[in-house]
């Protein structure tokens, strides 16, 4: 019998950590971008 070396999650709990990870990642890079918008001064 041969071993995989297939990389990947292991559990659920994996997938809906990394998920909620990347979302909440996104939303702070959107709101960087939004807030430094706000408080612009030339």
């Amino acid at each position: 019998m041969e071993q995989s070396n297939k990389s990947g999650f292991n559990s659920k709990l994996g997938v809906i950590l990394a998920a909620a990870g990347s979302a909440i990642g996104l939303g702070n890079i959107w709101k960087f971008q939004y807030e430094a918008g706000q408080y612009e001064t030339i």
